[in-house]
């Protein structure tokens, strides 16, 4: 796979089948995931910090989680979504 899509299903996880699926098809998408991990922990790790600067650098990083919380979440309700084919309408004979 080569991107570990653990978090991502940490927080979705009645979505982690179709997470799995989606980064088995995607490396776009396991990126995506990656990118989502490594934000948390950068936000994780700025959000006890004191020094000046950091609380904007914390702030930064949580929009940015949100971010990616949401793309995620977008590419996976989009492959969850079956289209339908509409019955094909007969012309009625006169």
């Amino acid at each position: 796979m080569g991107f570990d899509v653990s978090f991502a299903k940490s927080r979705f996880p009645l979505r982690a089948d179709v997470i799995d699926m989606l980064a088995r098809r995607s490396e776009s998408f396991r990126e995506l995931c990656n990118d989502f991990a490594i934000a948390d922990q950068l936000r994780q790790a700025w959000q006890g910090s004191s020094e000046p600067g950091d609380a904007q650098r914390h702030a930064e990083l949580v929009e940015l989680v949100d971010s990616l919380r949401a793309e995620i979440a977008e590419a996976v309700d989009n492959a969850s979504v079956f289209p339908f084919r509409r019955k094909r309408s007969h012309p009625s004979q006169a």
